[in-house]
């Protein structure tokens, strides 16, 4: 792997060819592998495409008739066809929906009614009729019907008021009130509270110093600290933290704390110059995952020749400007 050549630039045509295969790979493993998260790969694809300015890559008729086909009748939407609804997929259609300029080919309506009917008597979300917890739902449902423009149909002040019980001692925020704080929590509460107009209860300095200090001496980013160092993970560090950690500076406006050439230099390095996509990290196998947010953090670093995202809902601000939001 050391051998290989050091890429200092973004391999856009490559990418885009990547993401235009995902669905024909079907003699894969791991096509069958993830089948559930299919709805979310065609956001993460779509976004990266459309970050790349190439978002008319993909087949808009055929992408909306998936969505609509994904769609149940409690308006929640499968990550897959034959898939329970489940929260975190049902975005992830909003998203793809709204990004094509789609968003009335689906039953708005329903969606909503599905979204609030998870939100629990104390504020917090539920991730589908099971009843799991996670601050992660909070801003998906949040995201969600903000994108809709139904942010009014659930009851927000008790949606700040339980994300607010994740808040610890160091600034951050966890999974749920008493967990640690992680980079991925982070960004999910710290984005709710953006939509929310909740951003002053956040301690900028105290919270934009814990996400700086997860910068490695390599350049990448990892989650949380006392990380464990390892000869092969080198800390933990990940593509996907460019944009959890990253996004959450950019709200906090301090992106300028980290060392911006070093991560741009890292998540350069974990693209395939062959097949195109990146990986976690420099020589692992690429993924639609973290092709987009590893694209994203680049946006957010400023790097040229992509547009611009918006740090609080991982889309093009051209699509959230469209909104109005």
């Amino acid at each position: 792997m050391d051998d290989e050549p050091v890429l200092n630039e973004l391999l856009i045509p490559l990418h885009v060819k990547y993401i235009q295969s995902l669905d024909h790979r079907k003699e894969d493993l791991e096509y069958w592998l993830t089948e559930h998260l299919r709805v979310s790969g065609l956001y993460w694809g779509l976004t990266a495409l459309d970050l790349m300015n190439n978002v008319d890559a993909l087949p808009k008729e055929q992408v909306v008739s998936y969505i609509q086909s994904v769609q149940h009748e409690d308006g929640g939407f499968g990550g897959h066809l034959h898939h329970d609804s489940h929260i975190l997929y049902t975005l992830s259609a909003i998203q793809v929906m709204v990004t094509l300029d789609a968003l009335d080919a689906i039953n708005v309506d329903k969606a909503v009614d599905y979204i609030v009917k998870l939100q629990n008597e104390d504020g917090s979300f539920s991730g589908d009729k099971w009843g799991e917890l996670d601050s992660r739902f909070s801003y998906i449902a949040l995201s969600a019907l903000s994108l809709m423009k139904r942010l009014d149909a659930v009851d927000v002040p008790k949606a700040v008021e339980w994300i607010l019980l994740c808040k610890n001692y160091d600034g951050g925020f966890g999974s749920r009130p008493g967990s640690e704080s992680h980079a991925a929590q982070i960004f999910c509460c710290l984005g709710a509270l953006a939509i929310t107009k909740g951003l002053h209860h956040v301690d900028v300095d105290l919270l934009s110093w814990w996400l700086c200090e997860r910068q490695l001496k390599n350049g990448g980013l990892n989650g949380r600290p006392e990380k464990l160092e390892d000869v092969m993970l080198g800390g933990g560090q990940n593509v996907c933290y460019s944009w959890w950690v990253l996004s959450s500076l950019s709200i906090l406006g301090r992106v300028h704390w980290i060392d911006k050439e070093k991560l741009i230099a890292f998540i350069l390095s974990a693209q395939d110059p062959e097949q195109g996509g990146i990986s976690d990290r420099r020589g692992d196998m690429v993924d639609v995952f973290h092709t987009v947010f590893g694209i994203a953090g680049l946006s957010l670093l400023g790097y040229p020749g992509l547009k611009e995202v918006n740090p609080v809902y991982c889309m093009s601000t051209d699509v959230i400007s469209r909104l109005g939001l």
